[in-house]
């Protein structure tokens, strides 16, 4: 289901512009770090799907250059030194590898189109996919941890097949909007994020709503979706505290790694 990303070249580590770091510096490295310790633990909770998911950070200082996974590992393999760092015309300024070619397609037209989304997370998660395969909107906002999304998301309801040129990737970027999470039908979730933190943060528990919401509608009772004024409250509420509880959830998902699986951060 994967396909390597044939046209990129390998090219010379990148020399830093004005006011940039190098791309050896501990801000880079910490940007690696907090992705590839997303993606230990986006393993351990089933988020991802064989070696076809994909995760992308643009580098600290940079709007043109993203850290990716590189094509042919699993999640739980990843360490901050296996990741990539790209440009958007498909070349690996750092590291050894290509991106898989729907994460470049995808990811480099949507960090180049959008650039409030300095992280881009897309996924099969199983909960959020199977509700992009239902009739109607995937979201009902019938449970507290749903109302974390509420007006935040979008629909891309075209699936189109692979996105194995530019022209499907522009077409993903210019169905998202405004949104922060973007259903796509048929297909799975893109959560898009200022940092790394925060778009873990909404993957987890986006996964977590999705889940509640199936075992609610598995009842096959109704499910009543909350008064949208205490839906928009609750949601108002949430996001105030959201960028700091996002923060400290990555940081206590980092102390766990560094018991468990330190080897993520070499």
């Amino acid at each position: 289901m994967a396909h390597s990303l044939k046209s990129g070249t390998a090219s010379p580590l990148r020399e830093p512009g004005p006011n940039q770091p190098a791309l050896e510096s501990e801000a880079v490295w910490e940007a690696r770090a907090d992705l590839a310790a997303c993606f230990r633990m986006a393993a351990r909770h089933g988020l991802e799907e064989g070696i076809c998911n994909h995760f992308s950070a643009l580098v600290p200082g940079y709007d043109d250059l993203f850290i990716v996974n590189p094509y042919g590992c699993a999640f739980r393999e990843l360490t901050a030194s296996k990741l990539l760092i790209c440009d958007f015309h498909g070349n690996v300024v750092a590291g050894e590898g290509q991106p898989e070619a729907t994460a470049f397609y995808i990811h480099a037209r949507i960090h180049k189109a959008i650039p409030r989304a300095r992280v881009a997370f897309h996924t099969h998660m199983p909960y959020a996919t199977a509700l992009s395969m239902t009739e109607g909107e995937p979201l009902i906002f019938a449970g507290q941890t749903s109302l974390k999304f509420y007006g935040r998301t979008a629909v891309d309801r075209d699936y189109n097949g692979l996105a194995l040129d530019e022209r499907e990737g522009d077409r993903i970027a210019g169905a998202i909007g405004d949104a922060d999470i973007v259903f796509m039908k048929h297909h799975g979730v893109m959560v898009l994020g200022p940092t790394i933190a925060e778009a873990w943060d909404d993957l987890y528990y986006l996964e977590r709503a999705c889940e509640v919401q199936t075992l609610a509608l598995s009842t096959g009772r109704e499910v009543l979706p909350v008064a949208p004024a205490i839906a928009e409250a609750a949601y108002r509420q949430m996001r105030e505290g959201d960028p700091e509880s996002a923060r400290l959830h990555l940081a206590s998902i980092r102390r766990t790694l560094d018991l468990e699986e330190p080897a993520y951060r070499s």
